[in-house]
């Protein structure tokens, strides 16, 4: 079910999210879209302006935001399955900039789409469009254009993302992107780059968590800069009673450029599969041309293992 609320109606809660902390933490918060008073079961849709509000049983799963005065578009939160809490945050130091599920990337024809000023770049979302839930998922797409305040737009990408949940202790967020420049484009070497997470501090090594990847490979000094189909984090709920173990996994497709990977990862959180931090040779793409990228995203119940990590990597990973 979709719902789209009244002009009146989003001014009243745009003027009250606008006097809200930025970052809240929503672990488990409930959105103003959910005062609409519409309840079901299942995959749920609230359109509120530039966000998509997705909800699972009437509790937030999560929210694809697309506001033009971000540095870019990116999904908050994502809520565990036994849980509710967010398995990622959507802004934390050391480094703040990190938007919990994010595509972006530094260094493009001298921008940065990153971090730093939006002067350097931003990746403006041309107004997302989602389907109406069927079958326990539901699609999102969005145009985005990379481009500085006063410039010609750089690049463009294409995603299509489906929210699905399989069953009551896993989510998929499954990312398709059309990565296209539209100027001869040159990325330099960078460890910026592409699709990235920024996990709940809760679940990382930093805070008796854990960072794991498809090697049985665990922490930063283990995982940073090695090739994996898969990775992620995860642990020990704290706050729950019963301090319920979730975690959440980025996979990368074999059908990727320069798959499997290097990854960067960070035990503070951090993690990303990055196939620009060991090319020694900057990244051309001509004009017109296109790079095709796929990532699945698992929200899952209980350790790697007890989810069934592997087994859901090679079931996605394997051709049709």
């Amino acid at each position: 079910m979709i719902s789209k609320l009244p002009r009146r109606e989003f001014l009243k809660i745009s003027a009250l999210a606008a006097s809200l902390p930025f970052a809240g933490g929503l672990h488990g918060a409930v959105p103003p879209a959910e005062k609409a008073g519409v309840e079901s079961d299942g995959l749920t849709v609230y359109e509120l302006g530039p966000q998509i509000w997705i909800r699972w049983n009437n509790r937030p799963l999560t929210c694809y935001r697309a506001h033009r005065s971000q540095k870019y578009p990116y999904m908050y939160p994502l809520a565990g399955p036994l849980t509710g809490l967010s398995l990622t945050d959507e802004t934390a130091l050391p480094y703040p900039h990190h938007r919990s599920l994010f595509f972006a990337c530094d260094r493009v024809n001298g921008g940065n789409y990153w971090q730093e000023g939006y002067e350097k770049g931003q990746i403006l979302s041309t107004g997302p469009k989602v389907s109406k839930p069927e079958n326990n998922s539901v699609e999102i797409t969005d145009t985005c254009e990379w481009r500085k305040p006063t410039g010609p737009i750089v690049m463009r990408d294409r995603r299509r993302i489906l929210v699905s949940a399989p069953d009551k202790n896993l989510r998929f967020l499954d990312w398709e992107i059309e990565w296209e420049a539209v100027e001869d484009v040159e990325i330099p070497k960078t460890n910026h780059s592409l699709f990235a997470m920024r996990a709940a501090p809760d679940i990382t090594p930093s805070a008796g968590g854990n960072l794991v990847n498809a090697q049985g490979l665990s922490g930063e000094t283990q995982t940073a800069g090695q090739k994996s189909e898969w990775c992620g984090f995860y642990g020990k709920r704290s706050t729950v009673p019963g301090a319920p173990v979730e975690g959440i996994v980025i996979m990368n497709h074999p059908g990727n450029p320069l798959a499997p990977t290097e990854w960067f990862t960070r035990d503070y959180g951090f993690a990303s599969p990055t196939p620009l931090w060991f090319r020694d040779t900057p990244l051309t793409i001509a004009a017109g041309k296109a790079l095709k990228l796929n990532y699945r995203v698992v929200l899952f119940g209980g350790d790697p293992k007890q989810a069934g990590i592997q087994a859901i990597y090679t079931r996605w990973a394997a051709p049709a």
